[in-house]
């Protein structure tokens, strides 16, 4: 990947050209065999870590003018902190072939043109910046270099995009979206929140998405689902909603299967491997046989759905998300939060457009399962979340 890139960007070539220990980790710019002095005036080595932005898949810049240290803070050869470097502690997950740099700083620093204060131009003159101000003062004593020209092995990529993953080490939540790489998720169900969940978890570092839908695409679907609607020469109305959602995400990630198949209890070699499942079907005797099977597999899932009426004025009712937990699942069943019969009066069942509502049971749904598998904070086992349109009120119900 470095050589790749350093091809397209004449300041990675120009720092390996002048002898930096570069390495891209985790879409992070690491320079190795960086010299400084520690607080007792004694030479050590440590590393800069700097965050990429891919303006493509072979442009990158930095994305400012910060960057991190794996090191205490450095001292000049008059004993003090070096001046001029702001930032303060700081922690960073690398990959395992980084695991040799502990960040523990980060520095802000931004150069100066006529007497304005201006970001860099590129990754050179940063790099050559921090280097001068970090490097300085122990290059000056032990008459040491950063310009080592060693070559460092590059981080294996194993990820499920077809894209690079910038989003994780931006945020810099790369050691969080390691709790789904073991995932294998099964989505029963691609119409309206169907559809929004799978565009979510398109985008979540899960190993494997199974998609499953018998059904046909039609206009109604393309109003409430996300992306766009390719209608030349009629290319997805009127396809499986299996053939157009394959085609809608093949090239964001590996890992993903859509057949147009109807899920029920002849359907467990489908289900094998499937580690969490997300049912978003619309017809409660449907529903009641997937549950079976799920139940029967012991694969924790989350149901969603919504009962709304409309009595002559506007739309009322609720969005709902239930959490069937591993072991737990027949236990949940019994508390009846699920309708596994058809409702006659059920406003849904007429196909009104609700796009928005789909994506926000969608949303729920997903933000539940990321805070079962712990990328964010809340309640491991709380079963049910109702939200309520008349108030916009949303009440988790007391478990027994």
């Amino acid at each position: 990947m470095l050589k790749t890139l350093a091809s397209h960007n004449p300041d990675l070539q120009r720092l390996l050209e002048k002898g930096y220990a570069l390495t891209i980790d985790s879409n992070y710019l690491v320079v190795r065999d960086i010299p400084y002095l520690d607080s007792a005036g004694q030479l050590q080595w440590s590393a800069f870590v700097g965050k990429l932005v891919l303006e493509d898949q072979t442009r990158i810049r930095p994305e400012n003018h910060q960057i991190f240290f794996a090191a205490p803070r450095p001292f000049g050869l008059d004993g003090n902190v070096v001046r001029g470097l702001g930032g303060g502690e700081a922690t960073l997950s690398l990959s395992e072939s980084c695991s040799d740099i502990m960040v523990k700083q980060s520095f802000s620093h931004k150069p100066k043109e006529n007497g304005q204060l201006r970001d860099y131009l590129d990754h050179f003159e940063k790099i050559e910046s921090y280097v001068a101000m970090v490097c300085g003062p122990a290059m000056a004593r032990f008459g040491v270099s950063p310009y080592t020209f060693r070559e460092y092995q590059e981080e294996t990529s194993n990820s499920v995009f077809k894209l690079r993953d910038t989003l994780t080490s931006r945020a810099e939540i790369s050691d969080l979206a390691k709790l789904f790489e073991n995932d294998v998720i099964a989505i029963i169900g691609l119409g309206g929140s169907g559809g929004y969940v799978l565009d979510f978890m398109v985008k979540t570092p899960v190993r494997e998405i199974r998609g499953f839908d018998p059904d046909s695409f039609f206009v109604h679907n393309a109003f409430r689902s996300p992306g766009h609607l390719n209608v030349e020469e009629g290319a997805e109305l009127r396809q499986s909603k299996a053939e157009v959602y394959r085609k809608r995400y093949e090239n964001f990630r590996h890992g993903l299967t859509i057949r147009p198949l109807f899920i029920d209890e002849t359907s467990a070699a489908e289900l094998d491997g499937v580690t969490f499942a997300f049912v978003a079907v619309d017809k409660g005797s449907s529903r009641k046989r997937i549950i079976d099977l799920l139940i029967a597999k012991n694969i924790p899932f989350i149901d969603v759905g919504m009962g709304l009426k409309r009595r002559g004025g506007p739309i009322s009712g609720t969005v709902r998300t239930t959490y069937f937990p591993r072991d737990y699942g027949q236990m949940v069943r019994r508390k009846c939060y699920v309708p596994e019969t058809d409702p006659p009066d059920d406003v849904y069942k007429s196909n009104i457009q609700i796009g928005e509502l789909n994506a926000l049971n969608a949303a729920l749904a997903v933000l539940r399962f990321k805070q079962i598998r712990g990328l964010y904070a809340g309640p491991e086992q709380s079963n049910q979340l109702l939200l309520t349109l008349d108030n916009l009120s949303l009440l988790v119900p007391d478990e027994d």
